[in-house]
């Protein structure tokens, strides 16, 4: 079969994100068209800002330099979580919006994306009895918290206190000389963040939202920004001046200019170069990822106290690929990288503390990948970053553009709402009321009804209720190697390509393999797919991928 009678099938989907669709809505802008809402960023801010916009009925485009989740969304710990940090620092308000926002995915928006997710805390010698009963009195808050939240039971099992059998049987490799037993909390887990972030831009799409990836924004104002289309120029900005021309749409090469009746500026750790009157100190998050088979091939996740401090831990993160995440540090950057990695003393010290609690110590032999990514934090006082507040702020610059930084991947809903009330209010635009707390994503549906689905559990976890049309579409091309892993050693599978190149703007071979799929945080797995990831591209995609 042909290729253009493969891509003849591609259905009708209002939210599917593809090349045509991306091209056309950009033309459609540059020549003249205007919206009511122009934001910067495709990170899980900026697309929550998207489909809050559209899904209250106002005409939105979102443009980002590279690609869905590029930045800092796709770096982080795959944690939905509600806010224990946060209430051992004092900062109630922040631990219960955690919480809200946490259940609000878990049950409404996004239950196929997240699992609830056991913790443990051994109590081994190094644990006092006092810093034990400190931290089951914040479990017990914790779950306060929950209840107060309205997230069931039935989704977040309570806190107890596990004995050492139970302990070892949840994760296998720990330390049996002087456990006492653990303490077991429950929080939210996502599968994997950038799928999160897709699912989001496809919502808003699905609501009308224009959705256009390699688009960067040079110079922004309240009324819209000078933009280059990275495709159309093959990343070769237009020579000249960054400003452009003042009045109607114009458009140069690939450069244009994208008029709207407001802008909101969602860039994160890049927000203080497109809008004045931001000050940020970004730090670095970094993680390492280890086969599950180190820790037991555990069933639970691990917290760890750092010793010496009153509120910071590492954490060991169990994944359904069998691997294990282990992080998290908290390191102030001078200069914002788009990939971050993680120092030598950074990995050092992650595996010293994941150690501290193993039969058998773990060694960089073990580390099979490694991640970093920077946090958007505002300046504050002097001291360590992991100090500074996690609270997210809504700026507005002298020129009029609205930026949204700060907070954390569990509170993007808010921060979205809380950016658009404000641009909403400022620019006198149209809008019905918010949505987004009950606004199932795509693939959404209630736990009972994805159990039932006939597809793959792991297709299920990843897709939702399309893990089916997943394989359907694979299946209507007629090639049964689609269905089948991309690699030795690797789950992910062609069809699950096929579908990224068709529905979820993969325009290039980074965005299947390190976006899409999470191939690329184990550089190994990456090189090993590579190769069926080129064929693949090369066949469906309507015009040629680059990395």
């Amino acid at each position: 079969m042909s290729t253009a009678t493969e891509t003849a099938r591609h259905p009708l989907d209002p939210s599917s994100l593809t090349r045509e669709r991306r091209d056309r809505e950009f033309a459609e802008l540059a020549e003249g068209g205007v919206v009511d809402l122009l934001v910067i960023g495709g990170g899980v801010t900026g697309t929550g800002v998207a489909l809050d916009a559209a899904s209250r009925g106002l005409s939105v485009a979102l443009i980002e330099a590279s690609d869905l989740a590029s930045g800092t969304s796709r770096w982080s710990s795959k944690l939905v979580h509600g806010g224990l940090r946060y209430l051992a620092s004092g900062d109630l308000a922040l631990a219960h919006e955690s919480a809200v926002e946490r259940g609000t995915l878990m049950v409404h928006t996004a239950p196929h994306l997240v699992r609830a997710l056991p913790m443990l805390m051994p109590l081994l010698p190094g644990i006092s009895t006092g810093r034990a009963a400190a931290a089951r009195g914040a479990l017990v808050a914790a779950d306060g918290l929950r209840a107060l939240a309205r997230t069931p039971r039935s989704v977040l099992p309570g806190p107890r206190h596990l004995g050492t059998v139970e302990t070892r049987a949840l994760v296998p490799a720990l330390r049996g000389d002087g456990l006492r037993g653990s303490l077991l909390g429950w929080d939210g887990q996502l599968v994997d963040d950038a799928r999160l972030v897709v699912a989001l831009a496809r919502t808003a799409a699905a609501h009308g939202a224009r959705i256009l990836t390699r688009v960067r924004a040079e110079e922004l104002s309240a009324d819209g920004a000078i933009v280059t289309d990275l495709l159309a120029t093959g990343d070769r900005p237009h020579g000249g001046p960054a400003g452009g021309p003042a009045g109607g749409a114009a458009r140069i090469g690939g450069r244009a200019l994208l008029r709207s009746r407001a802008v909101i500026n969602a860039t994160g750790v890049w927000a203080d170069t497109l809008a004045d009157g931001v000050e940020l100190r970004p730090s670095r998050g970094s993680h390492l990822v280890v086969a599950g088979a180190a820790f037991g091939l555990p069933r639970a996740g691990i917290t760890i106290p750092v010793p010496g401090e009153h509120n910071r831990y590492v954490i060991v993160l169990p994944q359904a690929d069998g691997l294990v995440y282990v992080g998290l540090t908290d390191e102030a950057v001078d200069h914002v990288e788009d990939v971050p990695t993680p120092t030598a003393a950074e990995v050092d010290f992650l595996l010293q503390a994941a150690s501290s609690v193993l039969t058998t110590p773990l060694g960089r032999d073990d580390v099979l990948g490694t991640y970093a990514g920077l946090r958007p934090l505002l300046a504050g006082a002097d001291g360590p970053t992991a100090d500074l507040s996690r609270r997210h702020a809504v700026l507005t610059s002298p020129s009029g553009v609205i930026t949204v930084v700060g907070g954390k991947l569990t509170t993007y809903r808010r921060m979205a709402q809380d950016a658009l009330d404000t641009a909403v209010a400022a620019r006198d635009l149209r809008a019905g009321r918010c949505r987004t707390r009950r606004l199932p994503l795509v693939g959404a549906a209630p736990r009972a009804e994805l159990d039932r689905l006939d597809a793959p559990a792991r297709l299920v976890a990843r897709y939702g209720t399309e893990a089916a049309a997943v394989l359907a579409e694979a299946r209507a091309v007629g090639d049964p190697r689609l269905l089948a892993p991309v690699a030795d050693g690797v789950e992910v599978t062609g069809a699950e390509l096929l579908f990224a190149i068709r529905h979820e703007a993969a325009f290039g071979i980074d965005d299947l393999l390190d976006r899409r799929t999470r191939l690329g945080l184990v550089p190994a797995g990456r090189a090993a797919a590579e190769p069926a990831a080129r064929a693949i591209s090369a066949r469906f995609a309507t015009a040629p991928l680059r990395a």
